[in-house]
């Protein structure tokens, strides 16, 4: 099912918003908000987690290694492939989010 392109909103609309809401120009938003995301992104690499009350939180989840198959091979040619473990970013959504969206 394709998704419909009007209900997808970009870093532009973000700062668009946040401008109006702020009463800030564009140009002024686009850093705050860049420099809000720069901080949260330097904070799970320190393996820190991000919690913005009553946003939600951001984490760092690790994944054990395991075993999986190849994509893209069909039949029994798949081929059973090592996935490493790894570090992943995960948003867990606060409560007034969840009731927002509702």
């Amino acid at each position: 099912m394709a998704e419909d392109k009007k209900n997808k909103v970009g870093k532009a609309e973000i700062v668009a918003d946040f401008a109006a809401e702020a009463k800030l120009n564009k140009k002024e938003a686009g850093e705050l908000v860049s420099t809000l995301l720069k901080v949260i992104v330097n904070r799970l690499k320190k393996g820190e987690n991000v919690r913005l009350i009553p946003f939600g939180a951001f984490e760092i989840r690790e994944r054990k290694a395991r075993k999986g198959r190849r994509p893209g091979a069909s039949g029994d040619a798949k081929e059973i492939i090592d996935i490493p473990a790894r570090r992943v970013p995960v948003f867990r959504p606060g409560k007034e989010l969840k009731e927002a969206v509702k």
